[in-house]
């Protein structure tokens, strides 16, 4: 009979702010690259990765007709390194975080051996929608035969079962947890971890979040919302405009970001390269609107408020904001306000959006926009908002980095805040700054 030792830690709640957390291991699959390096040298050059959808009679009838979809030969790649087998319990999104997952380990130099490491080693993967285009074709095969319903259909669909992939994959047994809270779902996914780091919980997390929706239905829904860009259908890479006077909509995007975070003394001593270092994590709701934030912005400063709060660190230090800026009349503007009433004075203060560039991934939004902002902590270089063109007049004297990345100036270290928010006013605000020992 076989035994499994099981390694007790006990927890002590009142130091937990002595344990760091840094980031060791990144891993990503977006429309703009499949590898780390390729998709932050897109985003640094201004690229975009948004064309138009399939000319197909479904897609044909919708007002939008454009995504940032990551190309088939990509997707065929990345599917090829699994079996057909396995393929069958994953849906594209699952299979998209896994590949990213499998990137992470790489990078981080790292993976769980031994009971013990396991048991500290915890996944928190969320997704912000299932396939809807595999629900459709299920339910097709339903009207034909109840047999022909894949005993996989459930796990496929399930918005946990990333996160579950993963730590079957790794026999990770910390603390294993997904998150989907819409748009703020990839943010939330890394805060959580975090927190499960500084108090104990474990000294490794995989965090992240993953999407793959885009699909006939989707794409109808949010025009039925009114949420899409649909005036530049004739000029795809010009249709995602953050900040900018002409933006009508966002435009939907899909793939995975996975980060391994771990507590600093654990990555010491076994030598693991460090990109960075979470430092804060704030949350609110707005309490205000099924799909528009609040309109005095006050979900949004709340979690800005509580994430330099639980940094400790003063507007003053901050001097880049990652925003969630999605490109809609509404929301771009109330967030650009809401930062401006905190960081107002702060005159050096640069704010972008990359959504120009890779759209919006919806649940992996947060993740895939975390790793652009950390990246330009550790190489101080802020990624540009692409397509901003003119400025509503009340925001002439903000530095939105448009068009072309500049360089990091700042006599201090660098420390950006990165907003993620969601439908039913769910809001999350990180904090990540470059890596520092002392």
């Amino acid at each position: 009979m076989s035994t499994t030792k099981i390694f007790l830690i006990s927890r002590n709640y009142s130091t937990q702010s002595s344990r760091r957390v840094v980031v060791t291991g990144l891993g990503v699959v977006s429309a703009l690259g499949q590898t780390v390096d390729t998709a932050w040298k897109s985003i640094l050059e201004g690229k975009s990765a948004i064309k138009n959808l399939p000319d197909t009679e479904e897609y044909s009838k919708l007002p939008c007709k454009v995504a940032a979809s990551i190309n088939s030969e990509a997707v065929d790649k990345i599917r090829s390194t699994f079996s057909k087998t396995e393929l069958k319990t994953m849906s594209p999104a699952i299979v998209y975080a896994m590949d990213a997952a499998k990137q992470a380990f790489e990078t981080a130099n790292f993976t769980p051996k031994t009971p013990q490491e396991q048991q500290r080693t915890g996944c928190a993967v969320g997704m912000g929608m299932v396939d809807l285009a595999d629900i459709c074709e299920t339910n097709d095969c339903l009207k034909k035969s109840y047999n022909k319903i894949s005993p996989f259909f459930v796990p496929r669909i399930l918005l946990n079962m990333a996160a579950g992939q993963i730590s079957i994959a790794y026999k990770l047994q910390g603390p294993n947890h997904a998150v989907s809270t819409a748009c703020a779902t990839g943010l939330h996914a890394i805060g959580d971890a975090f927190r499960f780091i500084k108090y104990n919980d474990a000294d490794v997390m995989v965090c992240g979040a993953t999407e793959a929706c885009i699909s006939p239905l989707s794409i109808a829904g949010f025009c039925r919302l009114k949420a899409l860009s649909t005036s530049f259908n004739d000029k795809p890479i010009e249709a995602s405009r953050p900040f900018d006077k002409k933006r009508d909509g966002f435009v939907m995007g899909e793939g995975a970001c996975i980060f391994i975070i771990e507590e600093l003394e654990h990555a010491l001593k076994r030598n693991a390269t460090i990109y960075g270092e979470v430092l804060g994590y704030g949350l609110s709701g707005d309490g205000s609107h099924l799909t528009a934030p609040s309109e005095d912005g006050l979900g949004a400063r709340l979690a800005m408020e509580r994430a330099l709060k639980d940094a400790k660190l003063n507007p003053s230090d901050i001097s880049y904001v990652n925003a969630h800026a999605t490109s809609t009349p509404l929301g771009d503007s109330i967030e650009a306000r809401a930062i401006q009433s905190i960081f107002g004075s702060n005159e050096k203060l640069a704010i972008s959006s990359t959504k120009g560039s890779h759209g919006h991934l919806l649940g992996a939004a947060g993740t895939l926009e975390c790793l652009f902002t950390l990246l330009a902590c550790r190489d101080g270089l802020l990624p540009p908002t692409i397509n901003f063109n003119e400025p509503e007049d009340e925001f002439k004297n903000v530095n939105f980095v448009p068009n072309i990345s500049q360089k990091w100036e700042t006599s201090k270290r660098r420390v950006a805040v990165k907003n993620s928010f969601g439908f039913g006013g769910t809001n999350s605000s990180l904090i990540v700054g470059e890596y520092r020992h002392v």
